[in-house]
């Protein structure tokens, strides 16, 4: 088990305070080990790990209490022989029919740290907003960061070189639970289809009532192949039809919307950088974990491209930048990056293999006129920064601890 600094250095503030704390993120990115780290973290402080309640929802032998009337009960019963300060865990709260309203009766009831996990974005719309408005603070937890691969994957392989390790980051992704399977590429492909068809099921087919699973799978596929590239609803609703089924732009929003609720997907708005406005059309969308892509579709190496985009995008979100596709003077910045009023552009391809290609990719920044950073990311080894503008490798670009 790695510690995730990452994560645990944006909690750690809001440790032992009355806020909720709610990790959000695609099924089986680590939440669950993320409340094992708060725990140990509390633990090492000094709190007794009898003050620690934890409760997770997908385990049958909690199934009694999947209403927030039975856990109310219980988690009154089981702090009365705490005495004193409890902490509460929740894994995937979702499943507790109105979990909103126990958990804010708990809030006021105790004196209670809290902590709940849920793989669903809808944790915090709804109802929460009524009852918990102004009183949580989330954390998206997402799959492994090449770092953290790296780290995990000399466990197994202690000699992998870096260029071994983003071999296997390339083709496996950042799914936890590879490390228990050593990374036999044959057993971590079984296990993300197995991930791939429950993220399906359960988090999008079962919670949003879908009844035609075919579409679904359909919208899901052309997405997935498409990651990356702008795209409308309109035009994937023309492309069913074209394959013999009917769909409205309208449904095929809806099952998109219910794909990125499950933390399958993230969409890229595109902004008009010259004045500075969200365009509202043709967006894009990159997958949680192209690993998943690869187990469930293939083509990752034939896609190459697309796939350093994905990763570079989702290492982004990681580092907590608000992004977007920045259009200029007709062409397209991949990545247009914001964090605390600083700016990050990004261009990724996969190799600079004629000057053409170098023209394209740093040409891309000849209009943007600031002093923020300027990033050509590749998979070529030399350096060939020109005229103010970095090239990295994307190996040293995600292994950076930070870009200036």
């Amino acid at each position: 088990m790695i510690k995730r600094e990452t994560y645990m250095s944006r909690i750690r503030p809001f440790i032992g305070n009355e806020l909720i704390k709610v990790l959000t993120g695609i099924r089986r990115s680590g939440k669950s080990v993320m409340l094992e780290l708060i725990q140990d973290e509390l633990a090492e402080g000094g709190v007794e790990r009898t003050s620690f309640i934890y409760l997770n929802f997908e385990n049958m032998s909690n199934a009694h209490l999947c209403t927030a009337a039975a856990l109310h009960d219980e988690i009154i019963n089981r702090a009365k022989e705490v005495g004193g300060k409890v902490y509460l865990f929740f894994d995937e709260i979702q499943e507790v029919t109105d979990w909103e309203k126990c958990i804010n009766s708990f809030r006021v009831e105790l004196d209670c740290d809290i902590y709940i996990t849920g793989s669903n974005a809808k944790l915090l719309s709804g109802e929460l907003a009524t009852y918990l408005a102004g009183r949580y603070v989330e954390f998206v937890i997402y799959p492994f960061s090449f770092g953290e691969f790296t780290e995990l994957y000399r466990t197994v392989y202690p000699d992998a070189d870096v260029r071994q390790c983003f071999t296997g980051y390339l083709t496996l992704g950042g799914m936890p639970y590879l490390s228990n399977l050593r990374f036999e590429e044959a057993a971590c492909r079984q296990y993300l289809r197995d991930l791939f068809n429950s993220v399906e099921l359960k988090d999008i087919v079962r919670r949003n009532n879908i009844r035609d699973v075919d579409m679904l799978e359909r919208i899901i596929a052309y997405i997935t192949a498409n990651i990356g590239t702008t795209f409308s609803a309109t035009a994937i609703s023309k492309y069913l039809k074209s394959e013999g089924r009917s769909v409205s732009p309208e449904t095929v929003l809806n099952y998109i919307k219910a794909c990125t609720d499950a933390f399958l997907f993230y969409r890229v708005k595109r902004q008009e950088l010259q004045g500075k406005k969200i365009l509202t059309v043709n967006e894009k969308y990159y997958v949680a974990d192209h690993g998943v892509r690869e187990a469930v579709f293939g083509g990752n190496m034939k896609d190459i491209n697309l796939v350093l985009e994905n990763i570079v995008y989702m290492e982004l979100l990681r580092r907590d930048y608000e992004i977007t596709v920045g259009k200029i003077s007709g062409r397209e910045i991949d990545f247009v990056c914001e964090k605390q009023g600083q700016k990050l552009y990004v261009q990724v391809a996969y190799l600079l293999a004629s000057e053409e290609t170098v023209r394209r990719e740093f040409g891309v920044f000849a209009d943007v006129r600031d002093n923020f950073p300027k990033y050509v990311v590749t998979m070529d080894e030399l350096d060939m920064s020109r005229d103010g503008i970095k090239h990295r490798n994307i190996r040293d670009f995600l292994l950076a601890e930070e870009w200036n």
